[in-house]
């Protein structure tokens, strides 16, 4: 089978008051021209498809145009809700969803309750995203022990994923953090620390493909099994890198062999890009900065100067942050470790008011000796 895996498209975003959804528009319907031409059976699409609980109908628009152009062609989808989704509204539009032949979870549901999907024989286990305290109740209905809860996070879901994914199970659909996987940059971290972190251990060798969701750095982060993030559709945050692979994946499962997986290639919405600049750079490079394509980040070295953002911000129509960075200042020097107390007084007297009597020092060296005597 032919799959295609995304995830991350975070409809609705907007960065410093520009709204992506237009690219992530673009970039779909550019995912629908590669489905006909892969003649791809299926979709996964593991997570965050909106940025945010509430989005613009323009936002919702865009997923169901995929969703309706996905119908059209025959093919069905899969979708779980990520930690950006609102779980309550995503299981809201589930009935209109599976309209196009798409089946969305915005809950979690036990094997015995249709978390498992069987698609003609193919069966893909569906996780959406947990958080702490929703993982406790979850495990709560899991264990007949209730006190047994109090387990970490990851000893959680290795309990869920073996329960979603006996050896008939070909998929699973995740949305969470791998241990060990790197940030794309713009993810919310809260989400992305180590209480969150799932071994790969935890994942059954018996799984063809673990599709997962929630970082946009494309990696994969398994081998045995085979699992990928996709990473996120469009750079989102100029803490991206602007060259990382992303956006989604072209996987070929067969029965008994390795998913094979494959990188798509294109470049999907405006490259975000930082440049770091002191002010005779600033005028070198100012035609690069009024031709480059994609949105800008500024950070300047200098005081902060509003006359300057102003016309930057007036002249630049891509220039969405300026930052102004204060030159770093040497640290002061470190006193010699061998100076005596004495010693370091004449010092602190020669440096600020001038040179110290010798009958002075000699006060001051008796009283020093007087405090620091054994009592």
């Amino acid at each position: 089978m032919r799959i295609l895996h995304t995830a991350d498209w975070h409809l609705g975003k907007t960065l410093k008051g520009q709204d992506r959804t237009p690219e992530v528009r673009e970039a779909l319907k550019e995912l629908l021209g590669l489905i006909s031409k892969e003649k791809v059976e299926l979709v996964l699409v593991s997570g965050d498809l909106f940025d945010r609980s509430v989005v613009s109908s323009e936002a919702e628009a865009t997923a169901f145009e995929f969703f309706l152009g996905l119908k059209e062609k025959g093919v069905p989808a899969l979708v779980i809700a990520g930690n950006h989704d609102n779980r309550d509204r995503l299981e809201a539009l589930a009935p209109l969803l599976a309209l196009a032949g798409t089946r969305a979870y915005g809950k979690l549901r036990f094997a015995q309750e249709g978390g498992v999907v069987d698609l003609g024989g193919l069966r893909v286990a569906m996780l959406p995203f947990l958080s702490e305290r929703r993982l406790v109740k979850a495990q709560q209905l899991l264990q007949q022990d209730a006190g047994g809860w109090r387990q970490t996070y990851a000893e959680g879901m290795r309990r869920l994923i073996a329960h979603l994914t006996p050896p008939e199970v070909h998929i699973l659909m995740a949305h969470l953090t791998v241990e060990g996987a790197q940030l794309g940059g713009g993810e919310f971290t809260f989400h992305t620390t180590n209480s969150y972190a799932v071994l790969k251990q935890h994942f059954p060798p018996t799984l063809g493909y673990v599709a997962l969701g929630h970082l946009h750095k494309q990696q994969r982060v398994s081998d045995a099994p085979v699992a990928w993030y996709p990473g996120s559709l469009i750079q989102l945050d100029f803490g991206e890198g602007e060259e990382a692979p992303r956006g989604a994946l072209l996987v070929e499962l067969e029965p008994g062999k390795p998913a094979r997986v494959h990188g798509i290639p294109g470049r999907w919405g405006k490259p975000l890009k930082t440049f770091r600049l002191d002010r005779a750079a600033l005028d070198r490079r100012w035609g690069e900065l009024k031709s480059f394509s994609g949105y800008i980040k500024l950070v300047l070295e200098g005081e902060g100067n509003p006359a300057l953002r102003e016309r930057l911000f007036r002249e630049l129509p891509n220039l969405l942050e300026v930052e102004f960075q204060a030159p770093s200042l040497p640290p002061p020097p470190a006193p010699p470790e061998s100076l005596q107390w004495g010693e370091a007084y004449a010092q602190y007297r020669h440096e600020t008011i001038g040179e110290a009597p010798p009958e002075l020092l000699r006060a001051f060296q008796e009283v020093l000796e007087e405090v620091l005597a054994p009592q």
